[in-house]
């Protein structure tokens, strides 16, 4: 019943329309506190408007002052009645957004335990006992919880997928979108939203793994894919932590990785301009599949100073990138070289 929020509305409306007078601070008070009760209540703020109508229709052949001044103090009421309510519904919304961050800061930080944290988890759509797996989008510039980019994006996944367990929240000023690791569907949908609204953003997607720890896991792996992909110049929208799981595997030996840079690549740093334009001809060469001409498309040469740069890399390190003996060696310490920002961090 939705009545006790009329409460003092048919005396407030007689006397106000009587003298022509507006309503006084009290009036407006009383209005503003019944809809903030009538918002913590969870009633639709549609409904009331149309209950207070009614009532005031109801009343109406008894007003004796004319339809201007009744009209008014009927927009007064009802506009105060509406002010408490969305008040209290923009405190309730803060209210959600300040636990939900706190949970997540909880979650990726194991700063509460897990019982404890699995009960929480159950109130955001999660169940921590399951499988989960985690996406997180970057852009130019920061999302904060409850933005235009956060709401757009939640809006899509809820049009598309309904409640299905489905978190999205932000996190140092990423987007981050927790789902079950058996909704093969919503990350990647998650994705394509993202980079979409965040005007050509990146995302990366972590691998799906068990319990509250397998979110952190999943996390932490979408964090280390956006990582590498700012080290190796990976301009993917989407990029998968499976599909690159080859380079936390080549620096595992951070200095056996140094040491094979350091030999197949140091005599570059003796060429004129330094070791960069030829590091980065083998970079194109084998990101092209070791195809010459759609290599020297992407450095802008010819295939002829394409090929003259490829000899001079064979000539100072003795190794043939167009020679298959040579070519995985040669790969590796080129990754290499870039995931450990060789040479500018040489030493």
């Amino acid at each position: 019943m939705t009545g006790e929020y009329l409460v003092g509305y048919e005396q407030i409306l007689t006397e106000a329309a009587s003298t022509g007078r507006r309503l006084t601070r009290d009036e407006l008070d009383s209005r503003r506190t019944l809809g903030e009760r009538a918002a913590e209540a969870g009633h639709g703020l549609r409904l009331l408007v149309s209950e207070h109508l009614a009532a005031a229709l109801a009343i109406w052949p008894r007003l004796s002052a004319p339809n201007d001044r009744a009209l008014a103090a009927i927009h007064q009421a009802i506009d105060a009645f509406a002010e408490g309510y969305e008040r209290a519904q923009r405190l309730a919304v803060r209210q959600e957004e300040a636990a939900r961050r706190e949970f997540i800061d909880d979650l990726l930080h194991g700063r509460s335990d897990l019982g404890r944290l699995a009960e929480r988890a159950e109130r955001f759509g999660l169940r921590l006992s399951h499988a989960h797996a985690v996406a997180v989008a970057r852009g130019a510039t920061s999302y904060e919880e409850g933005s235009g980019v956060s709401r757009q994006v939640e809006q899509a996944l809820m049009t598309r997928f309904g409640n299905r367990d489905v978190l999205l929240t932000t996190k140092d000023g990423r987007l981050l979108c927790i789902a079950p690791g058996n909704e093969d569907e919503v990350l990647p949908y998650f994705a394509k939203q993202a980079h979409a609204a965040t005007d050509g953003g990146q995302v990366a997607i972590g691998r799906s793994h068990p319990g509250p720890g397998g979110v952190v896991q999943s996390y932490e792996e979408a964090l280390n894919a956006l990582e590498l992909a700012g080290r190796l110049g990976l301009d993917d929208p989407v990029l998968r932590a499976v599909d690159l799981l080859v380079y936390p595997v080549l620096t595992r030996d951070r200095q056996a990785m140094a040491d094979l840079v350091q030999d197949t690549l140091g005599p570059l740093t003796t060429a004129r301009g330094g070791a960069g334009p030829l590091l980065e001809t083998l970079t194109a060469y084998f990101d092209a599949g070791c195809v010459a001409a759609a290599a020297a498309r992407r450095l802008s040469l010819s295939v002829r100073a394409l090929t003259y740069r490829l000899e001079r890399i064979h000539h100072l390190t003795g190794a043939d990138p167009t020679d298959p003996a040579h070519r995985y060696m040669l790969q590796t310490a080129t990754i290499g070289a870039r995931l450990l920002d060789w040479p500018a961090r040489e030493g």
